[in-house]
């Protein structure tokens, strides 16, 4: 098997690229920079061999992914740059995996690309990576045996995380808006504004003020577990660590996104390309998560679960490396645009992370777990 990494030379691409080396597993860097690309296959890729290719060239694309079984795809943000390198992989027939955490980019691969990936026979899995591997694999797990649902709930808690420059790029797409909800068996705009809530979280974390989360597990969810609805919240102080400012997130989001869709947008982008690249090894290993997932079924029965881990650009860059060799192993047969929970079986693929500091667990409740209003 042979796997192509586009993107190789930003922060986590750098990350990808160690992680193969450590698995022994072939592999092609690609990128627009070849100084860049053979500075990074000399000091951290073990020679590996380097392809030039941009996504304004989809020719040089396709050339790219010449003899190779599965394209990671690190470049973002993928709103911008992520459907060339799609097309191609279905063009080629090579599997595609990457770590987008972009909903309106995921849900065009599943709308635009994922016919023709079925096709072809080729599986696109996109935001296989922190974005959202926990939560779309706990979702399934937690809803086994209670479909059809009435919801599914999704919570995040992140703390002490350090974002690369690529993460706040996608984060700015993200912010201007342009997201959906999936609601009465079906997906819609997003509102602009969402009510604070608080959920409780499992010990030690307590209960938490969330605020809206437009998460990819909103496009992935229903395309694999029966559900009329899934909702995704996150701790408000994940993003505003201050108590006090927390709590105004719900407020502050449709100011923010607004501002995002005027010039302001790419004044901010010019200003991240001055920061570091990413955090140092101690602040990313010190970056905590818990993920829980909370489904409703329409009988009234609940179960939730929770997915525990550390350290989010190094869980991305396993997940990644172990998807790839899944999806190049003999008889993985999987095709078509696919949610993680889809394309893998999701105890398993969890399982496969234990080794990463990574933990998960079922749990029954008594009673629906709902959030309370301010």
């Amino acid at each position: 098997m042979t796997v192509v990494l586009y993107g190789a030379t930003g922060y986590t691409g750098q990350l990808v690229t160690e992680e193969l080396v450590a698995r022994a597993v072939p592999f092609v860097l690609g990128g627009r920079r070849e100084q860049a690309l053979r500075a990074l296959s000399a000091s951290r890729g073990n020679g590996a061999e380097i392809r030039i290719a941009s996504v304004d060239d989809p020719a040089s694309m396709r050339a790219l992914m010449d003899g190779c079984d599965v394209v990671i795809n690190c470049a973002g943000p993928f709103s911008l740059a992520g459907e060339t390198v799609v097309a191609a992989a279905v063009d080629t027939a090579t599997h595609y995996i990457d770590s987008t955490g972009e909903q309106p980019y995921m849900q065009a691969v599943f709308e635009r690309h994922g016919p023709a990936a079925e096709r072809a026979g080729v599986a696109l899995v996109p935001a296989m990576a922190f974005d959202y591997v926990p939560g779309d694999c706990i979702a399934r797990l937690a809803a086994a045996e209670l479909e059809p649902l009435r919801e599914l709930r999704l919570y995040y808690a992140v703390s002490g995380f350090g974002a690369t420059r690529g993460t706040l790029r996608s984060s700015l797409e993200m912010l201007k808006g342009g997201d959906i909800v999936y609601e009465d068996g079906d997906w819609a705009p997003a509102p602009s504004y969402v009510a604070p809530e608080r959920f409780e979280f499992p010990a030690p974390l307590g209960l938490k003020s969330v605020s809206k989360y437009p998460s990819g597990e909103i496009v992935t969810v229903p395309r694999h577990t029966q559900t009329r609805k899934v909702t995704a919240r996150i701790t408000s102080e994940t993003f505003v660590p201050s108590p006090r400012l927390a709590g105004a997130m719900p407020y502050m989001t449709p100011v923010i996104s607004a501002a995002l869709r005027t010039p302001l947008r790419g004044v901010l982008h010019r200003a991240i390309n001055r920061l570091p690249e990413g955090p140092e090894l101690e602040q990313r290993r010190s970056a905590a998560f818990t993920v829980v997932a909370v489904a409703h079924a329409g009988d009234g029965r609940t179960r939730q679960g929770v997915v525990r881990g550390s350290d989010v650009y190094g869980f991305t860059s396993v997940s990644l490396v172990r998807a790839a060799e899944l999806m190049s192993a003999p008889g993985y047969s999987a095709k078509g645009a696919l949610g993680p929970a889809a394309a893998f079986d999701p105890a398993a693929f969890l399982d496969l992370l234990a080794g990463h500091g990574v933990s998960w667990e079922l749990e029954s409740l008594g009673a629906a777990a709902s959030p309370a209003a301010f």
